[in-house]
């Protein structure tokens, strides 16, 4: 970055928000046509009730839930990145942090969608929030499923507003080329910013409690989320290990997700000077630190099964692994524990593309962690008699694949109408400018 100018990172980010190109339309109206399937699937399971799912007992959580946790998962990584990177001032994050933000706000936004899609007859999911009504009922404040509820409520609103925080000096730096209808609303959002002093010393201020109040978000959503199953007593969830298990799983997949989408935007943008094999060597070593940790939640859960001399619970951890979902839960051991040991090598943390296909695998095994913790533990539950495989439908698969397109769309119009690289933020690493002194 050393031949860069302030100028020159002006000009790089704000060619970004100019007019999208061909390529960009051909990719949104794809992205549009994949959700308008997965909102006639929703709208069809609303017609025709919630069998139309594949749900049936045991399994009644499915594949609705699974997304939900995954999509929570997705936004640990954008908090990880900005607040608690921030606060141990990891200059790795200035280049990374203001993409990854955008994709908290929006995977949570997608994870919100399911709680309600998972009721059926969404239109009552005011019942879930916490008001007296005229009957004088409230909600069942020992539900776990309440207290998500308050944890994607809290976790959406102090992300959506750390994220805005961060972007005021960088919509003043767009208002000053903007045109038009843009300019209006660059103006308007970045709330009179000038960059005096006085507003530099309150903004500082101001970034860093949001970042302290931001940290204990990390640990403590995707533990609630844990709580929906570590509550009950159903075998291969009754466990204190769910917790710092989920919460490390949650920043593992997050991170992937951040690779998925911040390489295709330095090949597609020319950002290779912004986003160098230093930014994806860092993130490999959390990649690899985080797997690791997973993987020991994996072993610990099965050792405990076969220490705890429990029939239930051997039963079902063996079930996981060699029952008629054990392909799933090979998958899930594959992406989340074999191939991301490749990270341990710099060579293959500084490949680029490596890196992005590492990241997917990793996706798509988080994925299956949460499909093989859900599905399985339910479909083979304490009496045999109940037990029964569960069966997807082309409903609830074009719904979950919906809530890609979903993200998606969100992503597509954030790097074309907000700053997708913190501009500001990249300024700082920079040299300093100095002017050249004059011949004698």
């Amino acid at each position: 970055m050393s031949t860069l100018t302030y100028k020159k990172v002006n000009e790089d980010f704000l060619s970004l928000l100019r007019n999208p190109t061909k390529a960009w339309y051909v990719l949104f109206v794809l992205d549009l046509l994949v959700l308008a399937f997965g909102a006639a699937c929703w709208i069809y399971q609303i017609q025709t009730g919630m069998g139309a799912a594949g749900k049936m007992r045991p399994v009644m959580w499915a594949l609705y839930i699974t997304d939900f946790v995954f999509w929570v998962g997705i936004g640990h990584a954008g908090t990880l990145i900005s607040a608690v990177l921030f606060l141990f001032r990891s200059r790795f994050r200035n280049a990374i942090y203001r993409t990854a933000e955008g994709m908290t706000v929006f995977a949570v936004m997608t994870a919100g969608l399911f709680p309600l899609i998972h009721l059926g007859r969404v239109w009552f999911f005011y019942w879930l929030l916490p008001y007296p009504n005229q009957r004088g009922l409230w909600p069942n404040f020992r539900s776990p499923l309440e207290w998500d509820v308050f944890a994607v409520s809290t976790y959406l609103t102090i992300s959506s507003v750390f994220f805005f925080v961060g972007l005021i000096p960088d919509l003043a730096v767009a208002r000053e080329s903007a045109t038009g209808l843009r300019k209006k609303i660059y103006t308007l959002a970045s709330l009179g910013w000038r960059g005096t002093n006085t507003q530099w010393k309150h903004y500082n201020n101001a970034y860093i409690y949001f970042a302290a109040l931001a940290t204990p978000l990390v640990f403590s959503v995707h533990s609630v989320v844990s709580w929906d199953f570590a509550m009950s007593v159903n075998p291969g969830w009754h466990g204190t290990i769910f917790a710092p298990y989920f919460v490390a799983g949650a920043i593992f997949s997050g991170i992937g997700m951040v690779i998925t989408l911040m390489v295709p935007m330095r090949k597609i943008f020319g950002l290779e000077k912004y986003l160098t094999d230093w930014h994806f060597d860092s993130m490999g070593k959390i990649l690899l630190f985080t797997s690791l940790i997973v993987t020991y939640a994996y072993a610990t859960e099965m050792f405990m099964a076969w220490y705890s001399g429990n029939p239930f619970e051997k039963s079902v951890f063996w079930d996981r692994a060699f029952g008629p979902l054990g392909w799933a839960y090979w998958v899930m051991v594959l992406c989340n524990c074999l191939i991301p040991l490749l990270c341990i090598k710099k060579t293959v943390r500084t490949n680029v593309w490596g890196m992005f296909i590492i990241s997917i695998f990793v996706n798509i095994g988080m994925w299956f962690e949460r499909f093989v913790i859900i599905v399985q533990s339910l479909s083979h539950n304490f009496d045999p008699w109940v037990w029964r495989q569960y069966h997807p439908t082309l409903v609830d698969v074009g719904i979950s694949i919906g809530s890609f397109a979903w993200f998606g769309m969100f992503f597509l119009l954030f790097i074309k109408f907000l700053p997708a690289m913190a501009i500001v933020e990249i300024k700082e690493i920079l040299p300093v400018p100095r002017k050249k002194a004059r011949a004698a």
